[in-house]
C-alpha cells in the first residue's frame, strides 16, 4: 500500500485544571486532551489519523499545513476599569 506524508500544526494549550488541550487547526473540530504533554501529543496524532480515515472513507480532500505559516503575536491592551 502506498504511504503519504503530511504536515499538521498542533496547538498545545495548558489547562487551568491541569493537562493540555491539543487543537489541530487544519482539521476543523479536531480537538483532544491529555493529562501530560506527551499524552496530549499522542492523542493529537491518534485524532489526526482517525480524522484522515474518515475523510478518505467519505472521498473528501485531506487538508494539511504544508503551506501554513505559524506566528506568535504579543499585544498590549488596556484593562477594563473596575468599579
Amino acid at each position: 500500500m502506498k504511504k503519504s506524508r503530511a504536515h499538521f500544526n498542533v496547538v498545545l494549550r495548558p489547562e487551568p485544571e491541569g493537562g493540555f488541550t491539543a487543537i489541530v487547526p487544519a482539521l476543523v473540530g479536531c480537538v483532544t486532551y491529555g493529562k501530560a504533554l506527551a499524552e496530549a501529543k499522542k492523542m493529537a496524532k491518534d485524532g489526526i489519523s482517525a480524522y484522515i480515515e474518515s475523510l478518505k472513507k467519505h472521498g473528501e480532500r485531506i487538508p494539511n499545513d504544508d503551506d501554513s505559516l505559524v506566528a506568535s503575536l504579543d499585544l498590549e491592551y488596556a484593562e477594563a476599569s473596575r468599579r
